[in-house]
């Protein structure tokens, strides 16, 4: 049992290592990860129904009893994120399909991993987990919305089947997750640590697909897509950050704004790319899913020092 629970928080906690050594091997080998083509969007309902088992329900209900400050974060998140994601997609010079992959990813909810990621920097956790929790459960409407108002520029967006695919693979298997954690008892605990090592290798699997779907496209166009994506995950933690002061946010809570904005579940955004469009609209979610957990220790990091400044 020891073993198991070393080796769960082994693989939750090097995320973005796993995540690189994944897409190399995918790039690499195709056929490897290539099998997983019927199969992604149930690894990606296995993210979120492991995240529901993990969340606390008594801390996200006190967290909601201050609707203000949560309203006002999940609402940055959808308008920020998804005008930076489509600025990217105007400005690179790529194929419309990658284009609209920017738009995607940029219209997902926040990501689970940001909670982790604004524990480590000390920021406000109940704040982070009820702004994730709320936005994913938002999702089904104003991603698909989001997704249609800016993508159809470039291209026809399937509102109504992306928004059953969110309901399924999102909010169903994160409120089943949610719902079994209060017949686990004593065994709750130990599902909280296998919990987020089922959700990693999911997002590695999904990850790897999508760049074993892509990998010729990679050679010629995965210069631009790599540098559209270190802007738009950079510039979601600025406007995250100055936003959150704006509003008159303690340092707390502007740290935990800039990493909500910053970080996007861009797991969802490639799920929703391969399910409903070419394999190379997810491409960018598949890139920036592996950079945001890689910038986001560093990010953290520079905040906490920001925050510490700050505070004095």
């Amino acid at each position: 049992m020891s073993l198991l629970i070393a080796g769960c928080r082994l693989v939750a906690n090097q995320l973005a290592p796993i995540t690189l050594l994944g897409a190399v091997a995918a790039y690499l080998y195709p056929p490897l990860f290539m099998v997983f083509k019927s199969s992604f969007l149930w690894f990606f309902a296995a993210t979120m129904f492991a995240m529901g088992v993990v969340l606390d329900a008594r801390e996200l209900r006190n967290t909601l009893r201050k609707p203000a400050r949560i309203g006002l974060g999940v609402m940055t998140q959808f308008t920020v994120m998804p005008l930076l994601g489509f600025i990217a997609a105007l400005l690179a010079p790529l194929p419309e399909t990658i284009k609209l992959g920017f738009i995607i990813v940029a219209c997902a909810p926040g990501a689970m991993a940001s909670n982790v990621m604004v524990y480590l920097a000390g920021g406000a956790v109940a704040f982070s987990v009820a702004m994730t929790t709320v936005a994913t459960f938002l999702s089904p409407l104003l991603t698909p919305l989001l997704v249609e108002w800016l993508g159809g520029v470039f291209l026809e967006i399937p509102f109504w089947p992306m928004m059953q695919t969110i309901i399924l693979t999102v909010v169903l298997p994160l409120w089943l997750g949610m719902w079994l954690s209060r017949f686990l008892s004593n065994r709750l605990e130990l599902a909280r640590i296998i919990s987020p090592a089922v959700a990693a290798i999911a997002i590695v699997i999904i990850c790897s697909y999508a760049v074993a779907a892509n990998q010729e496209r990679i050679a010629v166009v995965g210069g631009w897509v790599i540098l559209m994506v270190i802007l738009l995950n950079a510039l979601g933690y600025a406007a995250g950050w100055w936003l959150a002061r704006l509003y008159g946010f303690d340092a707390n809570h502007r740290l935990t704004l800039a990493i909500e904005i910053g970080m996007q579940n861009a797991g969802l955004g490639v799920a929703l790319a391969l399910k409903h469009f070419a394999p190379e609209a997810a491409l960018p979610g598949a890139l920036f899913a592996f950079w945001c957990i890689l910038t986001a220790a560093g990010a953290s990091s520079w905040l906490r020092r920001r925050h510490d400044i700050l505070a004095t």
